[in-house]
């Protein structure tokens, strides 16, 4: 399995269960993943500390850390979304989220190829996407909820399998156009396509569909909202309530 080597989590997870080749463009992002392969806990990144920023604001919204905890331990999808309603969903957080999404809070972190793909008036579509998971998956047993509304990140070692995890400094297309055809039976892409042009999207599908062997599957998300409607789009299935879309496919079918 090709994977984006990214923090490291979805190789770890992918392990125990395959060969997994984790690729990354960016040596600093390699080396992080590195290091948590090895069992380092890691450390915040820009995303974690613009929501450390929120949650420290959010009782400001009536988001008291025991009440946002009680609604973390939840795990009835109707009740929850009672409780956020009746208790989270506040005009106070509706606004603070709205301002914390904007554009203009947003060019401040971020560069800004990353946000021209991005839906407009993203804090309404990042409730739309809270929701979502609120209202399908128990809270209790979501590692995503506990990190997002209160810090907690997962502290679980990593697998004994972790160790086979071949890291590889590259670019993904540039990686498997030097690989064997048919040498790879599923492709976990991230979102690398996000914030690059088209170019680049049809060398990058034409190089999986070259290295895939037969029936091979890929995954791709996206945090814009430019296939949510499609057939393949599973974003609803994911927990971590950030994609717009996360679309499953067939290699053969980029």
């Amino acid at each position: 399995i090709l994977c984006i080597a990214s923090a490291g989590c979805t190789a770890m997870k992918l392990a125990p269960r395959h060969q997994v080749v984790a690729v990354d463009i960016n040596p600093v992002q390699l080396e992080y993943a590195s290091h948590r392969i090895e069992g380092d806990p890691g450390f915040r990144g820009k995303a974690e500390r613009v929501m450390d920023f929120m949650r420290f604001f959010a009782p400001l919204a009536g988001w008291w850390p025991s009440r946002v905890r009680r609604f973390v331990e939840l795990d009835d999808p109707a009740e929850q979304m009672d409780f956020w309603n009746r208790e989270l969903n506040t005009w106070r957080f509706r606004a603070s989220l709205d301002g914390l999404f904007s554009f203009t809070a947003l060019r401040a972190v971020y560069a800004p190829r990353f946000l021209d793909f991005l839906p407009k008036r993203l804090g309404k579509v990042m409730r739309g996407r809270m929701e979502r998971s609120f209202g399908r998956h128990p809270n209790r047993t979501n590692p995503y909820v506990r990190s997002l509304l209160l810090g907690e990140l997962s502290s679980d070692p990593p697998p004994p399998e972790a160790e086979r995890i071949q890291l590889v400094h590259a670019d993904a297309a540039g990686y498997l156009e030097s690989q064997p055809a048919a040498g790879f039976d599923g492709f976990t892409l991230s979102n690398i396509l996000d914030g690059v042009d088209d170019a680049y999207r049809q060398r990058l599908f034409a190089a999986v569909k070259r290295a895939a062997a037969p029936d091979a599957m890929t995954v791709l998300r996206s945090f814009g909202d430019a296939d949510a409607g499609s057939p393949a789009n599973r974003a609803a299935d994911d927990r971590s309530m950030l994609w717009g879309s996360v679309l499953v496919r067939r290699a053969d079918e980029l």
